[in-house]
């Protein structure tokens, strides 16, 4: 069997952040999220990397990230847009954000031939989640059903923001099998209290500390790649009809879905490190921080 791939999407407008969030400097000489991602993924033995990207961030990603790391994994491209739906389907006027993390990867389905991990580039998952992750894939027969999938999750508290709300997948989990996510897409601290609204602040209810959300760190067979493309055009028809400017296409939905046909398993990973992402513009110097802390303690080389 092949080695896994690692995908990463990083084609996303960080428009909350105010520009391109993947690209900003966190490390000691201004390295990027993703160079240290990017570290611990070939240190856990990933050989291979899809990006994920815009085509019109094409050159500056190839010279600030691609061009550095492709004499020690091997790298490919490719290209995410709105207008890269199926026959038939045309872009909805008004719509200018993409079709969300499940298209993303639909769009890599050519270029992926073996088990692979999909991540976010702007979020830091820790050496350990790409350890567990890689271990995982290297080690499932891939022709079976149900899919034998696998995510990374990480505690609630510890994926917060103190500059606003996030968005999380919020899991439901049985003997370290999950048995479903609920999207929250307005997560906030509210005080003492981690608390979720789905219109617009009326009413807020709770979620307990401790609770296991995934960051996008997935684990996939290449089945998963078909699935998708078999659902995408439903999904399109619905979005059309009920939300076509903002509606997403999002890997937690889609993993939902095959988990209530029982077509898929997730096995639930933990990873004992601590994550950081960057949302807001103003959460970067803390993620800074963490960062530089870790170069200079000597878990990342200083360059």
């Amino acid at each position: 069997m092949q080695k896994p791939i690692l995908v990463i999407m990083a084609a996303g407008i960080g428009s909350r952040f105010g520009g391109l969030k993947q690209l900003a400097p966190v490390g000691i000489n201004g390295e990027p999220i993703i160079e240290f991602s990017l570290y611990d993924a070939i240190d856990a033995g990933f050989e291979k990397v899809i990006f994920i990207i815009k085509e019109e961030i094409d050159l500056d990603f190839k010279e600030l990230i691609g061009n550095k790391i492709k004499d020690s994994i091997s790298v490919e491209y490719v290209y995410q847009s709105l207008e890269q739906l199926p026959s038939g389907y045309s872009v909805p006027d008004g719509r200018i954000k993409p079709w969300g993390t499940g298209h993303a990867v639909l769009q890599a389905k050519n270029v992926i031939d073996a088990p692979f991990a999909v991540i976010n580039a702007d979020d830091y998952y820790g050496k350990d989640a790409f350890s567990v992750i890689f271990n995982y894939l290297e080690n499932q027969k891939t022709d079976r059903t149900p899919y034998p999938f696998a995510m990374v999750g990480y505690q609630i508290e510890n994926t917060l923001t103190d500059y606003g709300h996030v968005a999380r997948g919020v899991c439901k989990i049985k003997n370290n099998r999950l048995e479903g996510v609920d999207e929250r897409l307005r997560i906030e601290k509210r005080g003492d209290l981690i608390e979720y609204t789905e219109d617009e602040g009326i009413s807020w209810h709770s979620i307990e500390r401790g609770t296991t959300v995934s960051m996008n760190l997935w684990g996939f067979t290449q089945e998963f790649l078909t699935e998708l493309e078999i659902r995408f055009p439903g999904f399109l028809d619905q979005a059309l009809k009920e939300d076509p400017i903002k509606k997403e296409f999002l890997l937690p939905a889609i993993v939902n879905d095959l988990l209530k046909e029982e077509k898929a398993t997730v096995t639930v990973l933990r990873s004992k490190d601590q994550w950081h992402g960057v949302t807001y513009r103003e959460d970067l110097a803390c993620v800074a921080k963490a960062i530089q802390n870790m170069q200079k303690q000597g878990l990342y080389p200083k360059r």
